[in-house]
């Protein structure tokens, strides 16, 4: 009995050795395992990165590609734009060159038209001239006729002025000297007889004065009359025989 329970120490330390060293290997493995996890973890971390980066360079991509596109499609818009600007330029090159020419071709025939007009103009400017020429020297003769006639008449006005002043003097110088006489003999009278009213004396007095000072106004008036028609006379003939001369000197 105590045969079969013996225990074979060495093949139990042998084997456990083993086990020790398989124990040993796997924890040596299990490091590795870790050191590799832990490296596949930053792996994995770095690649999620770079992957968030990428799409995000990505998508700014797309949106470049995408506002490419869209440059891309207004550049042939504008290509299109232009090639029909292009052609409606080039039409109106031609139209434009077209209207020069007959813009050139209306000019000429517009300058011959003026031409022809202004030497018409001129001939006829040259008649009327020769005919207002002719009107206005017999405007002249007559307007010199009509100043010597008004000349005289105002030569003959002047007289009658000065002969009816002389006449009106006289007549003044007439009707003071009745006065002076009637004021002596009433004053010889009033000398002689006293005793008669003064008011009877007086009042033939004051008739001749009324008189005397009625005549002077009415020679003054008639005078002033004569004199304002003298000067309007004079200026109406200074007036207008000036203005003949400065139209036939514009001629």
């Amino acid at each position: 009995m105590k045969k079969s329970t013996a225990v074979n120490l060495d093949k139990l330390i042998e084997d456990f050795s083993l086990v020790e060293q398989k124990i040993t290997d796997m924890k040596a493995k299990n490091n590795l395992l870790e050191v590799r996890l832990d490296e596949t973890t930053r792996m994995f971390t770095l690649s999620q990165t770079k992957e968030k980066y990428l799409r995000e360079e990505r998508d700014e991509l797309f949106q470049a590609v995408i506002g490419l596109q869209h440059t891309l499609k207004q550049q042939c818009e504008l290509r299109v734009e232009n090639e029909q600007l292009k052609k409606i330029i080039s039409d109106l090159e031609r139209q434009n060159n077209s209207n020069q020419q007959d813009s050139a071709a209306n000019m000429e025939r517009l300058k011959m038209e003026v031409a022809a007009q202004i030497t018409e103009q001129q001939r006829d400017t040259a008649e009327v001239r020769g005919e207002l020429q002719s009107k206005l020297e017999a405007k002249e003769l007559e307007m010199q006729e009509a100043l010597q006639k008004k000349e005289s008449e105002l030569e003959q006005m002047r007289k009658r002025m000065k002969e009816q002043e002389r006449e009106k003097q006289t007549e003044i110088i007439k009707l003071q000297l009745e006065f002076s006489a009637r004021l002596a003999r009433a004053q010889t009278t009033t000398e002689k007889v006293p005793q008669q009213p003064v008011g009877s004396c007086t009042l033939p007095l004051d008739l001749y004065r009324r008189k005397l000072q009625y005549v002077q106004e009415q020679r003054q008036m008639e005078v002033e009359s004569l004199r304002q028609r003298v000067k309007e006379l004079e200026q109406k003939n200074t007036k207008s025989f000036p203005e003949c001369l400065l139209k036939r000197r514009k001629l």
